[in-house]
């Protein structure tokens, strides 16, 4: 999982997960579990046993390559919502405002906020050598 954690230090705001990281937007001590609930070992059940599958591999099978690496199911826009929903700057914004059937589709998870052309760079690990990173924040 390193690259995804050097992926933080991408100095360019369309990555989003580095973006999110820079700026506080996510608490620096807890910026995977914030955004990655469900697959974090302290969520619910269900991410509590794919916690303990990431462990078993760990410990005793061979762990993936980074670009291997695959959510086990969609990234639901619910974990966005969960901090953006209601924040005047979202509800608001020129982009999320200018369509009035587009927050309404976010909210019900029919536009993906991640894959539907708007906040498509998260974690880009596969240029990852080739960005530039920030130096701040240590």
């Amino acid at each position: 999982m390193e690259p995804y954690g050097r992926s933080l230090h991408v100095d360019d705001p369309f990555h989003l997960a580095a973006a999110h990281y820079q700026n506080h937007r996510v608490p620096p001590d807890e910026t995977c579990y914030t955004c990655h609930t469900n697959y974090a070992m302290f969520g619910g059940v269900k991410a509590k046993i794919g916690g303990l599958r990431h462990l078993y591999v760990y410990y005793f099978g061979k762990p993936p390559k980074p670009a291997e690496i695959k959510l086990y199911e969609p990234y639901n826009n619910r974990e966005c919502l969960h901090c953006h929903g209601g924040a005047r700057s979202f509800e608001e914004g020129a982009v999320h405002a200018a369509d009035p059937t587009l927050l309404p589709a976010i909210r019900a998870n029919k536009i993906s906020c991640l894959s539907s052309g708007c906040h498509q760079v998260v974690h880009d690990v596969a240029t990852l050598g080739e960005q530039k990173l920030w130096q701040g924040g240590n």
